[in-house]
């Protein structure tokens, strides 16, 4: 199949894209490199540099599209909080702009690149895909009005849809791994105090109702994941929206994800307990069953060690090339 990837230059897009090469498909990337990196655009894809609203009609135009993998987006809970008017007019309003170039180019699959913070702070764990959906931030909103929007085009245009909503995406496949301009997630920032590049690291609150006090979130390896859209776009049927949680069914406490990284790279990797993060839950957990049961979807890396010891791989590797570069 012909794909066009939107964000195949970020962290999740890229591995994705790289993904969907093993498979044998024709890749087609679409970034405007305000948060994707250029080196992580796999080789073997055609990458048209833009933005979605510049070139979407160019890249359809051109003839045999098959589908589309939406993964551009803002995506910083705390800058949408400062600045919601941004992630309105590109989350959704850039989403919009793509599900109508797909109308008119007669483009008829999408999987949606979609987020766990759609749901806020859940009733009850492990987070199911009927639990209530109700975003404490703007990101979240956004996100979930793309949901919505999606599934009034596959009523009534008959787009075949999928939206996959992630919880902690980590690891790396090769020579893909995180590297964000501004790093917010909890595994990247252990391992750069790893590498010297922070003094310590912060746990925000130890007094949370959880065995160790600390947060509890799930970690899906980025390549389950990738494995997971491939699942997605293959199976999408026409009118219909199909919404799955991803994530590894098991949750690990900032102090056991911090124990794994010293364990993994041989550091001391000093932590300081600060005040709780307004708007933290304590516990964030994703039910995976029905993407299991109706699509076959067996992730295979779900230790924390391995996901661990693949983002410190990989975090090397960086720090080698950084080095080298100066």
């Amino acid at each position: 199949m012909k794909l066009v990837v939107t964000g195949g230059a970020g962290y999740v897009g890229s591995v994705c894209a790289d993904a969907l090469l093993e498979a044998g498909h024709k890749v087609v990337i679409i970034d405007d490199f305000s948060t994707g990196n250029p080196d992580a655009v796999p080789s073997g894809a055609e990458l048209v540099a833009g933005t979605i609203d510049d070139v979407i009609d160019e890249v359809l135009a051109a003839g045999d599209v098959d589908g589309v993998l939406h993964f551009a987006a803002r995506s910083l809970v705390g800058e949408s909080m400062e600045d919601p008017a941004e992630y309105w007019h590109y989350n959704l309003g850039v989403s919009l702009t793509l599900l109508d170039a797909m109308r008119r180019h007669d483009v008829k699959s999408l999987v949606f690149s979609s987020t766990a913070a759609t749901y806020g702070e859940p009733d009850q764990v492990p987070i199911e895909e009927t639990a209530p959906t109700h975003p404490t931030n703007p990101y979240g909103a956004t996100k979930l009005a793309i949901d919505y929007a999606i599934t009034s085009y596959c009523n009534a245009y008959g787009l075949a849809a999928t939206s996959l909503r992630y919880f902690n995406v980590a690891g790396a496949h090769g020579s893909i791994g995180e590297n964000h301009k501004t790093e917010t997630h909890l595994i990247p920032l252990v391992l750069q105090v790893a590498m010297g590049y922070r003094d310590k690291i912060f746990v925000f609150g130890d007094d949370w109702p959880t065995q160790d006090g600390t947060c509890i979130r799930d970690y899906i390896h980025i390549r389950d994941l990738a494995d997971a859209h491939i699942l997605a776009l293959e199976s999408n049927v026409a009118g219909e929206h199909r919404i799955f949680n991803l994530g590894s069914g098991d949750g690990y406490s900032v102090l056991e994800v911090i124990e794994m990284c010293r364990e993994v790279t041989g550091h001391s990797i000093p932590a300081e307990v600060a005040p709780r993060r307004a708007g933290d839950p304590a516990v964030l957990v994703a039910s995976s069953e029905k993407i299991k049961r109706e699509l076959g979807w067996d992730p295979s890396r779900t230790e924390l060690r391995r996901i661990v010891e693949d983002a410190w791989a990989f975090t090397q590797e960086l720090g080698d090339k950084s080095h080298a570069a100066r």
